[in-house]
């Protein structure tokens, strides 16, 4: 199998561009025009085609796609191009954006200007900014000469990135990076039109029957407190921030904090209304979304799913940056997942992994009898809610074992009784709380000491990577710490903590190891890796089923813990079939882990998620 370097170079103007459009919507816009390609075959000299359309299409024929992968910086931009544009579809994809995310984190920065700078592979050329607002018959002879050597340098720093970069890879990755980049750019989902225009009409009418009778007025909703009242009434957490000015904690109901944001999405209509009213925006999330969708299907009919590979720090997939649809966090219940379809003659194949961070971080703690509890088929959240209130297992309620489940799924992480105590009253309204909530937790530590063991074995983690030593935890050293790297996954990348340092905060006083984020910094402590090295296993666990899966049946989506398949109505069983069988596999490298998925079929995401 060849590489394939390709850059292509196309018509962008003030209004008409990625820094205004998600991907899908400037490829099949009216005004999208490609104005060259460069290419190079392995190691041969690179090459810069111009021309007509038909010129274009006429030289990408020339190569052998069946045996050849496509490398691009961004390559879900080139790649969506050569599949739409010129129905043209590589045997595999590679990316060295994606491949930098996941060896660099935000420590150099995304774009090949600064990779380059990095590696020392030379300086990226700038001509592309005179070509703002030309179509390909507006370039002079000296013009588009200079365009094609500037394209012809993007692909020679490329391809010298690549081979920095490559040697941090296993296969796996590798085929991870082409997995994720397939999702996008040859789509298998559907949309179902009518469905999304009536979900549409009634989310609007709901918004504005909603606001009618909404016994408060603006004011209500502008006051801090009367605000706060008002998202508890409607069962969602107030979100708070510590408060620039004292120190303290405060309300996070800034237009700009992230907290009030997020509530944006919540499930529930009546808090992204208040929202919404808060922050002076005139569509609810769900409307903008639904709209969304509905302009992607009369562009295309078929479904993109642009997802960030590597796109978290733990490793696991984001939604894709800048695209404006995000699948990871589609309410469960939302209409928009039936109109999610298969294809005529296909069915929608999903299976999701069941509570795996749970599992996974009570085999890293060593905790036996819990894990034997899971794999005999038993309810874990069931027994504890037993222990805690002191019933038998058959006699354990709905709402005690609710409070057992919050328990096993926070707790576990190093959550306090009062995270513990909002996090109950947030699920299901019961107040446990300050006492009770907190013999709780004092409780679950009791049972489970080697849970309370790991944080302290994290804590002594941590300080290891801010004083660049080396350092193994786990069981049987399952982990490697190798300073500044940061902590070393089953992947064999990184959990990286960039300026990790141990300091005094200024504004309160407190002591304890900080790390630099893509805007400002974060507290790193033990339960907080615990909750790290957890997620960052998981995900590696599903990357492996990801791939095996992937060799035999096209995958179509993935939501957090789950896969997604598209496959002939004939094909729909045996599929799931494999599908829970590979996803229920414990890796070479985490043996006897009890693992269980549930699956389903369907028609639509709904039906089969």
């Amino acid at each position: 199998m060849q590489i394939c370097v390709l850059d292509f170079e196309s018509y962008y103007s003030k209004t008409y561009s990625l820094s205004k459009m998600t991907t899908e919507e400037y490829v099949n816009g009216d005004e999208f025009e490609v104005i060259g390609f460069s290419y190079k075959l392995g190691d041969a000299p690179t090459k810069w085609v111009t021309g007509s359309h038909e010129a274009l299409q006429a030289e990408l024929n020339t190569i052998d796609w069946k045996h050849t992968a496509l490398l691009c910086h961004n390559t879900f931009f080139d790649a969506s191009i050569l599949s739409l544009s010129f129905n043209i579809i590589p045997t595999k994809y590679l990316d060295t954006l994606s491949m930098a995310r996941a060896v660099h984190g935000i420590s150099v920065g995304g774009s090949l200007a600064k990779l380059v700078e990095y590696y020392n592979l030379g300086t990226k050329g700038t001509e592309v900014h005179d070509a703002i607002g030309k179509h390909r018959v507006d370039f002079t002879l000296a013009e588009m000469e200079a365009y094609g050597q500037y394209c012809n340098l993007d692909v020679d720093l490329t391809y010298a990135l690549f081979k920095k970069l490559v040697k941090h890879f296993n296969m796996v990755e590798l085929e991870l990076i082409n997995l994720t980049i397939r999702m996008s750019s040859i789509p298998l989902l559907e949309v179902d039109l009518p469905v999304l225009e009536q979900h549409l009409y009634e989310v609007k009418a709901a918004k504005e029957e909603l606001l009618s009778r909404l016994s408060v007025d603006k004011k209500e909703i502008m006051s801090n407190p009367k605000f706060a009242r008002l998202l508890e009434d409607c069962g969602a957490e107030v979100p708070m921030k510590v408060s620039p000015a004292t120190g303290k904690l405060t309300y996070a109901f800034a237009k700009t904090d992230d907290g009030l944001k997020a509530l944006l999405d919540h499930p529930n209509l009546t808090v992204q209304t208040l929202v919404a009213v808060r922050l002076g925006v005139k569509s609810t999330i769900e409307e903008t979304r639904t709209e969304r969708y509905m302009n992607i299907a009369k562009r295309m009919g078929r479904l993109p799913i642009p997802l960030s590979y590597y796109g978290a720090a733990t490793g696991r997939w984001t939604a894709g940056g800048g695209q404006q649809v995000n699948f990871q966090n589609i309410p469960r219940d939302s209409k928009i997942k039936d109109a999610i379809v298969a294809p005529e003659g296909y069915m929608i194949v999903g299976a999701d992994l069941s509570n795996i961070e749970l599992r996974v971080g009570l085999w890293l703690a060593g905790e036996t009898e819990a894990l034997k509890t899971l794999g005999d088929g038993r309810d874990l959240y069931k027994e504890f809610a037993s222990i805690a209130f002191n019933v038998s297992y058959d006699e354990v309620t709905k709402a005690q074992r609710f409070i057992g489940k919050t328990s096993q799924l926070g707790l576990i992480f190093g959550v306090g009784a009062a995270k513990l105590r909002e996090a109950v009253k947030s699920g299901s309204g019961t107040d446990l709380g300050e006492i009770e909530a907190k013999r709780i937790v004092d409780l679950y530590r009791k049972t489970y000491t080697g849970i309370t063991g790991l944080w302290k074995t994290c804590g002594d983690a941590i300080k290891a990577v801010a004083e660049d030593q080396e350092f193994s935890f786990g069981p049987d050293g399952f982990f490697k710490v190798e300073g500044k790297k940061g902590v070393r996954l089953p992947s064999g990348m990184y959990l990286q903590y960039p300026e990790l340092a141990n300091v005094i905060d200024e504004k309160t006083g407190e002591k304890g190891y900080k790390y630099k984020l893509r805007r400002g910094y974060d507290r790193l402590y033990g339960g907080k890796l615990t909750n790290n090295v957890t997620q960052g296993t998981a995900r590696c666990i599903l990357a492996e089923a990801m791939v095996r899966v992937g060799n035999r049946y096209p995958i179509a989506l993935s939501i957090h813990d789950a896969l997604y398949l598209v496959v002939p109505e004939n094909k729909a069983q045996e599929a799931l079939d494999f599908l829970m069988e590979e996803m229920c596999k414990p890796p070479v490298w985490m043996p006897g882990i009890p693992l269980a998925a549930e699956g389903k079929i369907g028609k639509t995401l709904k039906e089969a998620g």
